[in-house]
């Protein structure tokens, strides 16, 4: 695993913005924040853990 992975998230006008701290210029990614909560459930409970 890279210990140098981060992810910066912000509630931005209506939806959560997520991107990769180290690239500010490369992708971003909007969603809900209703799928956001989903999302941090999911990691929480390990159900998107790898095999």
């Amino acid at each position: 695993m890279n210990d140098e992975t981060c992810v910066e998230v912000a509630g931005l006008a209506g939806v959560v913005g997520v991107r990769d701290s180290k690239d500010p210029n490369g992708d971003r990614l909007a969603v809900s924040g209703a799928a956001f909560g989903v999302l941090v459930r999911k990691i929480k409970e390990g159900a998107l853990d790898l095999p």
